[in-house]
């Protein structure tokens, strides 16, 4: 078999990808950003990958979350530190209740072009292409706005790269000190959660004060002061992401140099399409959406294109099925990994299945749904004797209202105060929290079933 090459994508049948009309445009696009430094490098993908590997066994849990889509317009540092809090904030909620490392990962600095459900759209007898995310054009309904214009994933890059830039600021200047746990309580509106959050967190700091008094705070002091923080987005607009792939002088493979863990969505997840032919040949974690449709013969051999040295942390599979259709869908893929004996790690995606259309015409989606598909998921896990090893969110640490329900009770009427998404509804600061205890408390069940049975 010819050795692969970043290309070979384009041979393949290639869907919710734009057609550009300027193709010499498109070209000097493409050749600009090839000759740009990559965002990430091939060693943070290696620790990663060794990361997930980990959370596929159990000895660690990936918290994934993020932008449903980036926007050039609302992009600001106070947007970015706003949901790194949050995440840090689930993830110690998490870690305590689990008592393994979190491997956090954002849907971030590349999360720029979205699928859509149908070409075009019609608004007032008016059809006009969909919007596809900002890499690629706009939300505006004019004729003008819906062209596919190259020259966005230029825009994409200098905004991915600020956004990479700032979070490791975050991650490595101070802001993820443990020792601040209270500081990132600042702004949380009163709730039960909150209050819990604080409990927790003079809890942790009891603890660390009892390490100081013990004189082993210094030789930890590093570790409590960092966090790793990875990147991650869907593959979508593989122009972009062959302009950015590099060869890795160190271990002679190719890796996509867009982010750190790239996914298939479940609408691009075809075996012989060009996004599994790009994702197979680059040496980053890989994410697959598992949606409804997936069978059990698709599973197997996408497992082998894109994990044929069965690698543990190469292959995540993102379960989204929607509440009330899990234990339908997810034991049979169960199976199929089973009998191949893959490596896999198995992530619960309780956003994508669960969209529906408010009686007031937002799009949302039902709080209660993504706490019940999430407990359907671990469920299933406990009955199958496997492990749930991750989670993956649509959220943001703005105060939004797009998803209803919650400790607030958002409700359909709320949905129109702050609705700001592009695309898909996001989970708010106070949402993402609450979501955060109940997994934390699921965790922290299956632990203690764990340790029953050991004795």
């Amino acid at each position: 078999m010819a050795e692969w090459q970043k290309s070979d994508w384009r041979n393949k049948p290639r869907i919710q990808m734009p057609e550009y009309t300027n193709k010499d445009e498109l070209n000097a696009v493409e050749a600009q950003l090839a000759s740009y430094p990559p965002l990430v490098f091939a060693g943070e993908a290696r620790t990663l990958k060794k990361k997930l590997g980990a959370a596929s066994r159990g000895e660690a849990f990936l918290l994934q979350g993020g932008d449903c889509a980036e926007s050039f317009a609302q992009f600001s540092a106070d947007q970015i530190r706003d949901t790194f809090k949050v995440m840090l904030q689930m993830a110690m909620v998490l870690t305590y209740g689990a008592k393994v490392p979190v491997v956090k990962v954002g849907r971030m600095a590349g999360q720029f072009a979205k699928p859509r459900s149908a070409p075009t759209e019609t608004v007032n007898g008016i059809e006009l292409p969909s919007y596809r995310g900002d890499i690629i054009n706009e939300l505006d309904f004019t004729p003008a706005a819906r062209i596919p214009d190259p020259k966005k994933m230029l825009q994409a890059y200098t905004q991915a790269a600020a956004t990479l830039n700032l979070l490791r600021a975050f991650s490595t200047g101070g802001y993820a000190d443990v020792h601040q746990v209270h500081s990132w309580t600042l702004g949380f509106t009163e709730s039960e959660k909150a209050s819990e959050y604080r409990d927790m967190a003079n809890r942790i700091s009891d603890t660390l004060d009892f390490m100081k008094a013990a004189g082993i705070d210094s030789a930890q002091a590093e570790a409590l002061r960092t966090v790793s923080f990875y990147t991650s987005h869907e593959s979508l607009l593989l122009e972009y992401e062959q302009a950015l792939t590099r060869l890795d002088s160190t271990s002679g493979k190719w890796l996509a140099g867009s982010g750190h863990m790239l996914w298939i969505g479940d609408r691009t997840r075809q075996p012989d399409g060009a996004h599994v032919e790009f994702a197979r040949g680059v040496l980053n974690p890989i994410g697959l959406k598992c949606g409804p449709t997936t069978t059990a013969e698709d599973l197997k051999v996408l497992m082998e294109k894109l994990n044929p040295e069965n690698e543990a942390g190469r292959l995540t599979l993102i379960a989204r099925f929607g509440a009330g259709s899990v234990g339908e869908h997810l034991p049979r893929l169960i199976k199929a990994v089973q009998e191949e004996g893959a490596n896999v790690l198995w992530t619960c995606d309780p956003m994508h299945g669960n969209t529906i259309k408010s009686a007031t015409g937002y799009k949302t989606r039902p709080f209660e749904s993504v706490l019940r598909e999430v407990r359907e998921f671990f469920a299933v896990h406990k009955a199958e004797g496997t492990i749930p090893g991750g989670v993956h969110f649509e959220m943001t640490g703005q105060d939004v209202t797009e998803c209803t329900g919650g400790v607030r009770a958002v409700t359909e009427e709320d949905l129109s105060d702050r609705y700001h998404t592009a695309c898909d509804p996001r989970l708010n600061a106070s949402q993402s929290l609450e979501l955060a205890f109940l997994v934390a408390e699921e965790l922290s069940a299956r632990r203690q079933e764990a340790q029953a049975e050991a004795v």
